[in-house]
């Protein structure tokens, strides 16, 4: 099941890469259109038995939003300050709203399921530093690779808490099935 799942998301991947790339080369062009900046936000993320990797995505806040976040840490609207969240994030450029609402900013991760560091369905990857924070029990979600959504994301997504998150994460971890991963796609 692992192969095939593999193979599957390789093929969907490369798929979408193709059929999209009119897609992208629009977006690109709006995020460059409405903000200075790179078109790409890239970051590392912990992956697949902790292996660092870089994550890609749409950039959809302004260029400095790594250096403003300690600004606005007491923001943080997460439970338990593992991870970081605010609903009404600042940094967050016009196109930057669009791409989120739709989750346009996320297609970009179809280059990490095509070179193997992501899966199509899985847990989310978090930051590295984010990652650094997660309890013993809580590492066992990096047990399989990442995915660009998961158990999580259509139970909640943002408005579940980190714990709740690691609940479905790790439900998800100890009971895949390719059948459980096609039907969360």
């Amino acid at each position: 099941e692992l192969a095939i799942k593999r193979m599957f998301d390789f093929l969907i991947a490369l798929t979408f890469l193709i059929a999209l790339f009119p897609v992208f080369a629009v977006i690109a062009l709006l995020i460059k259109l409405d903000s200075a900046g790179s078109i790409f936000y890239v970051r590392e993320r912990s992956g697949f038995r902790g292996h660092v990797f870089h994550f890609y995505k749409f950039r959809s806040m302004t260029k400095d939003a790594d250096r403003l976040k300690s600004a606005l840490a007491d923001k943080n609207e997460s439970r338990g300050n593992v991870i970081f969240k605010i609903r009404k994030d600042p940094r967050i450029t016009c196109i930057g709203r669009f791409l989120r609402k739709y989750s346009f900013d996320e297609l970009p991760q179809l280059l990490n399921v095509f070179k193997g560091d992501m899966s199509l369905v899985g847990p989310r990857p978090f930051p590295t530093e984010e990652s650094r924070k997660f309890e013993h029990n809580q590492m066992e979600r990096l047990a399989v690779r990442p995915g660009i959504t998961g158990l999580a994301q259509i139970k909640g997504r943002s408005d579940l808490s980190f714990y709740r998150w690691v609940k479905w994460d790790l439900w998800y971890v100890n009971n895949w099935s390719f059948g459980l991963d096609f039907l969360i796609l």
